[in-house]
């Protein structure tokens, strides 16, 4: 079931900065309700940071974020989450010694959710492996079934905007698998968009049919995977630090 009305995620001319640090600056993209963009970059470019301040963890130095024509510049994390956007981390992010399903059945009662929020997820949970483990402490599981746990308590949420911070991070190759699956879910089951923020170039093109590319603080270059990454500036910038860090 799509989220009613008109979902567009606006951020227009996003800043931040920490003391003499400008980590990026006026930023601005449009997502609109049930597309998937990435964000990709070099390490220190700016990614991770620009997801914590849409999503309310940091307030921006400068800049809007709008869902639809709703205010979310400056709200906390939490007011943020009830409005409907919701984010994942890089390294699991689950209540560590609560079980799979405990954990589970806490994200539904933060979003208000109930017995079909449990139905809505079985086929997933079946799909992602974790209806054996519903009793397992959460803490306890593989690494790769802990980051698909910490995907699943943000479905249940029943978000209108994923931000998704290197989901493929740290997974084996048959489990990265498991993240288009994930964001296939979120938009034909939710309408949902996403944000995915990634180093893994296969998923992004698999996934994304626009990308941003962050350096230094700034969007370098926007638009259709092929065509971005094929800009001897992206290259230059993206794809030789990602070789320097693999030598």
């Amino acid at each position: 079931m799509s989220p009613s009305g008109h979902e567009t995620l606006e951020v227009v001319g996003l800043s931040k900065r920490f003391g003499g640090l400008q980590v990026f600056q006026e930023i601005s993209f449009t997502l609109p309700q049930g597309e998937v963009l990435g964000v990709i970059g070099p390490n220190g470019a700016g990614k991770t940071t620009l997801i914590n301040v849409i999503s309310g963890k940091l307030a921006p130095t400068a800049g809007r974020v709008l869902l639809g024509r709703r205010e979310m510049t400056g709200q906390p994390l939490h007011a943020v989450s009830r409005a409907g956007i919701m984010r994942s981390f890089q390294q699991t992010n689950t209540f560590s010694t609560a079980s799979v399903g405990e954990n589970i059945a806490r994200a539904i009662t933060f979003s208000g959710g109930g017995s079909a929020a449990w139905q809505a997820i079985t086929g997933m949970l079946d799909e992602f492996e974790l209806a054996p483990r519903l009793d397992e402490q959460s803490d306890k599981l593989p690494y790769g079934l802990q980051k698909m746990l910490g995907l699943v308590l943000a479905f249940v949420t029943r978000p209108k905007v994923l931000l998704l911070d290197e989901p493929a991070a740290g997974l084996e190759g048959r489990e990265r698998g498991r993240v288009d699956s994930f964001v296939r879910h979120a938009r034909e089951e939710l309408g949902c968009s996403v944000l995915i923020v990634e180093h893994d170039m296969d998923l992004i093109r698999r996934l994304c049919p626009n990308i941003l590319v962050l350096d230094a603080g700034r969007l370098l270059a926007s638009g259709p995977p092929a065509e971005v990454l094929a800009r001897k500036d992206v290259i230059d910038a993206y794809v030789g630090a990602v070789e320097e860090e693999v030598a």
